[in-house]
């Protein structure tokens, strides 16, 4: 999927690419979610999220993480294709898939700038 698209990338991309992006003071939106099924409510969610800053990072829940989250019938779309979808946005900037419940330890490492959720959180 990572030849099909630069904007889904790996964590250790995204920590190099922080650095950059400090050096230049660019602010840093971070958000995350399962994004199985993308609708409406999720696009103006990142559109929004951009507008907090010049660099929106989404991460996505492995389908591992999701069936944790949500019971063994999810998701019902694959974390590449849920990436793929997301990565098509044109305000999204990059697409982290990731394996944990919770993004804590990325955060940890990445230090955005905004942490946006939805107003279901």
């Amino acid at each position: 999927m990572r030849q099909m698209n630069s904007k889904i990338v790996l964590l250790n991309e995204l920590i190099e690419l922080r650095k950059r992006w400090n050096s230049e003071n660019k602010k840093v939106v971070w958000t995350n979610g399962c994004f199985d099924i993308l609708h409406a409510g999720h696009v103006f969610y990142l559109q929004k999220a951009k507008e907090l800053g010049d660099i929106l990072i989404v991460g996505i829940n492995s389908d591992r993480s999701v069936q944790q989250l949500k019971g063994k019938d999810r998701p019902i779309v694959s974390e590449q294709y849920r990436a793929l979808v997301v990565s098509a946005l044109q305000f999204v900037d990059y697409v982290l898939i990731f394996d944990e419940k919770s993004p804590v330890k990325i955060l940890e490492q990445l230090k955005p700038d905004f942490y946006v959720k939805g107003g279901d959180y």
